[in-house]
């Protein structure tokens, strides 16, 4: 990066800020007042300050919200208001799921089944802050923690919980409480989320798509649940080297010219910044030197026409089953172009 390209700011999960949240509710319930700002501890031992937004309070109860500040990471949930409530009961602590917070509805998942979607780190760390609060005051830890989401169920719609099986709203993430912009980590993880909840149900055949027209197009071969989609982007690394790990019998990828060129060039990144197509490759598999001229892969294919489109299938087939080697996972590549027509496919042996 240039020296004079100013850095990239992260910002903190929603695992986080829900534990700034239930630390300054807690707070509220033990001392009969409520902070203006809260400092928790993560997971790596960073402790950041939060303002602490419309604090209420009563009888044995309070609750606090937190705006989520995300970084500059594009994250669906910058900006969120998270806010917890904490009440004296129980047995230690317990955690409900408020508005706009996900309830799991299907297996495979950390979370059991019919639970709010508050994730296991962010958990323990709600837990160890009511800990702290109860320590500093005096008081048994037996609290009863419930999350909501300002409009959690509409940002759900535009991440994997639907498919994942998690309706309702959001998940309340996080396994270091920092999000670091563009580090793709959270769309890696549902990936493997996604296959986590394919295989705790039984689904025998996954597919793996660059974009929504490579996936529409496998949808009218196959009558496959919605959980079998997994929206593997440009991570086909990730989605494959979590399958060696982790298998299914059947695995199609499926992509348009581009990205399928790059894989089968052995890329496992699929992004334009990481991978670029060899031009130099497609002209030799064509035995068409004036390939190497073209500006896209797409025209690359127009001048090398059905043998071209189908030699690059077949090498990246071989790219995914090399990445799945000492596995039995049967494997079909398909490569469509922008308006989803087929243009080659190699199918299961």
């Amino acid at each position: 990066m240039d020296e004079n390209t100013p850095k990239l700011r992260f910002g903190w999960t929603t695992g986080a800020c829900a534990t700034a949240a239930a630390k300054a509710a807690w707070t509220g319930v033990c001392s009969g007042r409520m902070p203006d700002e809260i400092t928790i501890t993560l997971p790596k031992g960073q402790t950041p300050t939060f303002a602490v937004l419309n604090p209420q309070s009563g009888d044995g109860w309070a609750e606090a919200t937190i705006e989520k500040d995300a970084g500059d990471d594009p994250d669906v949930t910058h900006g969120a208001l998270i806010t917890v409530r904490t009440e004296r009961g129980g047995q230690g602590v317990s955690f409900h799921g408020g508005e706009g917070v996900g309830t799991v509805t299907k297996p495979g998942l950390p979370i059991p089944v019919g639970d709010p979607a508050i994730n296991p780190v962010p958990r323990r760390m709600i837990d160890e802050a009511i800990a702290e609060v109860s320590a500093e005051h005096g008081v048994t830890p037996n609290a009863r923690v419930t999350v909501s989401v300002e409009n959690g169920a509409v940002l759900a719609l535009k991440t994997w919980n639907p498919r994942l099986g998690i309706i309702g709203g959001i998940s309340i993430l996080g396994t270091t409480g920092i999000v670091r912009p563009f580090s793709c980590s959270a769309w890696i993880a549902s990936i493997h989320r996604g296959i986590d909840v394919s295989r705790a149900n039984g689904v025998p055949h996954v597919v793996g798509a660059t974009g929504a027209t490579s996936e529409a197009f496998v949808q009218t071969l196959y009558d496959l649940p919605e959980i079998a989609y997994l929206d593997m982007g440009d991570f086909v690394g990730g989605l494959l080297k979590y399958l060696r790990r982790n298998p299914v019998p059947r695995i199609t990828i499926a992509g348009g010219p581009g990205k399928m060129t790059k894989l089968a060039q052995g890329a496992l990144d699929l992004h334009s910044k990481r991978s670029q197509v060899d031009l130099e490759m497609l002209a030799a598999l064509a035995v068409r030197p004036e390939i190497v001229g073209a500006n896209t892969a797409l025209e690359a294919f127009g001048i090398g026409g059905a043998p071209l489109a189908h030699a690059v299938c077949e090498r990246a087939r071989e790219t995914v089953r090399e990445t799945l080697r000492g596995t039995d996972i049967a494997v079909e590549t398909i490569i469509v172009d922008r308006a989803g027509a087929l243009l080659a496919r190699c199918p299961f042996e």
